[in-house]
């Protein structure tokens, strides 16, 4: 039997996902986060060391059995130095060689999509596009919080915090957003916000992300400031489609399969109003629902990779199992 392990590696967590060549998922695991930049690059290898010897252990298939595993690990290829240490570490957790690293976007794009050509829009702590087109690859976007990530949870945070800074001040009107961002971070005194970002969360990436649930709730509650950040926001990830579409030379006049996924798409408010700005756009877009999550994803890339990806049946498996695991 042929087995495939996926990992997909994000800003919260990173998924584990052993499938079988006939479609069935033989084990799964989740461990924390291998965004290695601000911990340092050994904490790939402990994620990866634990989330590995969890699957095997849990499918009874050792790693050295596995037939090939792909690592969608984030910042990958962020930083050339680190590509070769990266691409290193799980030959020596797996003890074979038959595996690939790359960046995490193609765990979401192959998911979404099942590894067919088009592209996948990322919107979780970081934002950016993968796709493909009669063999071309393109990304987009994935520059950071410093140079973008624009219409990601983290940016969507930072410009709810600010509008927080301008209610407070009487720059603008107070609206829902305004003691929506006072109770989830628990505090009395305005100011006090400050010191908790700063001084206790230390600018963490992913608890700032974490306050865009807060910006979608007020909107929710018809803040009209939170709501605009939401629409700026739902524009640049359109923008970063555009781009993506023109550099695998899309013709203007075909349909352009897109998918999503990331954290800030599963706020059916964000989603409707993605669906009306890429809708409004001058190319012809078929948004789709993401067929697979990620973890998935991640495996069935490891199978593309072989030259042998799985049949429609194994797929359509794959479709109903976690259709049922939604229910």
């Amino acid at each position: 039997m042929r087995t495939f392990l996926g990992v997909d590696g994000g800003g919260s967590k990173t998924a584990f996902v052993l499938i079988s060549e006939a479609g069935d998922v033989l084990a799964e695991a989740k461990g924390p986060s291998c965004y290695y930049f601000e911990e340092g690059i050994d904490l790939v290898e402990q994620v990866l060391g634990h989330g590995i010897t969890a699957v095997s252990e849990q499918s009874g298939i050792a790693a050295s059995d596995i037939t090939q595993a792909f690592f969608g690990l984030p910042g990958y290829g962020e930083v050339s130095a680190d590509v070769p240490v990266l691409n290193s570490i799980p030959g020596s957790l797996l003890g074979t060689a038959r595996y690939s690293c790359d960046n995490d976007m193609i765990c979401g794009w192959s998911g979404s999509l099942a590894a067919a050509d088009g592209i996948n829009i990322i919107s979780g702590t970081g934002s950016m596009t993968y796709g493909e087109r009669e063999g071309r690859t393109h990304r987009a976007g994935g520059w950071g919080e410093l140079f973008g990530d624009e219409g990601s949870a983290y940016w969507i945070a930072v410009r709810g915090l600010n509008a927080f800074s301008r209610m407070s001040d009487g720059r603008l009107p107070r609206g829902p957003l305004y003691e929506a961002l006072k109770s989830r971070v628990d505090v009395r005194n305005d100011l006090d916000l400050v010191g908790i970002v700063l001084n206790q969360w230390h600018g963490r990436r992913t608890a700032i992300a974490d306050l865009s649930k807060t910006v979608v709730e007020a909107a929710e509650l018809g803040d009209a400031t939170a709501r605009q950040i939401l629409i700026d926001a739902c524009v640049e990830l359109a923008g970063i489609v555009d781009a993506t579409a023109r550099e695998l030379r899309y013709p203007p006049e075909d349909i352009v399969p897109v998918s999503y996924s990331g954290g800030m798409f599963t706020a059916p408010y964000l989603l409707e109003i993605f669906k009306s700005v890429i809708g409004s756009r001058s190319r012809h877009y078929e948004l789709r629902a993401p067929l697979l999550d990620p973890g998935i994803g991640a495996a069935l890339y490891a199978a593309k990779v072989t030259g042998s990806p799985l049949s429609a049946e194994a797929l359509k498996s794959l479709e109903q199992l976690q259709a049922q695991a939604v229910v």
